[in-house]
Formats: structure tokens, sequence, C-alpha cells
């Protein structure tokens, strides 16, 4: 790890200004800079090689420029959500985030805490970041589609969700409005949390063999299918990379 005293609790807009000219470069969209870790060959292709890989073309063609700051963890602070320090100790569990977003007019810096984390976790939310970053940017086309593809689970009363932020939308939504497949506040919050939820599935499935959770809030697999198989429609994989267990990779 680097020898960063003066690292201690900056802020996480701090830390992507003060390093932005330090950024190791990989590929056209993506940079990235590390003092959580000694970045070994196989480090690299762990945390950023086979990941990055992963992504569709469409979903790249999608990102702005994208810096992946990787650093021993991140702290809340002051109880809110949207503020977070860049910290070399561990912070109380109840404060210590996975990751932070910082958005900016030359694209967007996503910070991740990996000390003490296991890859395969830090793989989930390296593409829930992305997704998050993704979604206000498709086109119109790809939400009335995915929209669409709700409105009919809706109407079916199908039950459970890909993850827990949009399965709590879901039920505010039910509890909220009988005709839920209006178009509405509460409509539009719940499909976008769903959309970023079912993004970050695809992707990480792509990269990754993945167990997808049995419990009682889970779609069921048909739905889920469904779902998947909109997304591989709208955002082809990269050759060589299969959507299901039972497809092949070349």
């Amino acid at each position: 790890m680097s020898s960063q005293p003066d690292l201690a609790h900056l802020t996480v807009e701090q830390f992507s200004e003060r390093f932005k000219a330090e950024m190791i470069p990989l590929g056209a969209k993506f940079s990235y800079f590390c003092i959580a870790l000694p970045m070994s060959e196989e480090d690299t292709r762990e945390y950023l090689t086979e990941p990055l890989a992963a992504i569709p073309p469409a979903i790249l063609n999608l990102l702005p420029s994208v810096a992946i700051c990787l650093v021993p963890y991140l702290e809340r602070t002051n109880g809110k959500a949207g503020d977070y320090l860049v910290t070399l100790e561990r912070p109380p569990e109840n404060r210590e985030a996975v990751y932070a977003t910082v958005n900016g007019a030359d694209g967007a810096t996503l910070l991740f805490g990996i000390q003490d984390r296991e890859v395969a976790e830090y793989h989930y939310y390296f593409y829930r970041a992305l997704a998050e970053v993704v979604a206000p940017r498709v086109p119109p086309e790809v939400e009335v589609k995915y929209f669409g593809q709700l409105r009919e689970e809706l109407g079916a009363r199908v039950h459970g969700e890909v993850d827990e932020a949009s399965w709590r939308l879901k039920q505010a939504l039910a509890r909220r409005q009988t005709n839920v497949r209006k178009e509405s506040k509460g409509f539009r919050e719940y499909a976008v949390q769903s959309f970023i939820d079912t993004l970050t599935l695809y992707m990480h499935g792509l990269c990754c063999d993945i167990d997808i959770d049995t419990g009682p809030r889970q779609l069921p697999s048909r739905y889920l299918r469904k779902r998947l198989e909109l997304l591989r429609s709208l955002f082809p994989p990269p050759e060589g990379y299969a959507l299901f267990p039972d497809e092949a990779r070349s």
C-alpha cells in the first residue's frame, strides 16, 4: 500500500480532484488509481481487466469517462448517504460504505473501499455503480421497452424483485396507488431502480458465475429470465460471453 498519511479523511470529491492527474489509462473510457493494495498482475486482472472486459459495447457507448479509485475504506459522514470520506482505517460498521460516485463535468469517478472485502463482493458493487451511471443516459426506446416489461409484470401481479431497493419501491407503489401501471412519480422511481438492479445482475452475470437469491422477495425465474433476455437484446454481450449457464462461452 502507498504510504500516504495525509490521505486520511479526504472527502471523495477532494480525493477525486487531488488524484485526477495520476489516473492510469485503461483504454478509451476508463482509468484507475489505487492506494488500497500493490497492484500485482493478478490484482489488475481481478479488479479491473476482467470486469471491464465483460461490459457490453452498447453500455460502454453510454458511459462517460470513468475513473476507478480503489481505496482502503469509505466512511459515511453525519449519517448522510451522499457524504463520504476516504479513510485508511476501517470505520464503524454502521458508517462503512462500499462505494461512492462523484459526478463531474468531465466524467464520473467511482470509488470502492476494498480492504477486507472479497473480490466477488467488489464485482457486484462495481457493476451496481456502473448501472447507476448508465441509467440516466439510456435512450428513450430502451426505457420504453423496459418499463413496458414492468407494466406487464405488474398487470399479472407478479411478486418479487431482483434486489432489495427495487423490492421496497415496488411495495411502496402498491400501497400508494391502485393502478400500479399508471405513469406516476412512484412508478418511475420504482422502474428506474428496477432497471438499475436488473442491469447490475445482467452485467455481473456476464462477468462471473453467480447464484441468484431464492428468498421470498425474489422475482420468479421465468420473469427474471425474460428481463435478462430483454437486456441482452438491448445491450448484447461482448463476443465470447454468455448470459445463462446453459450457453457455452466460446
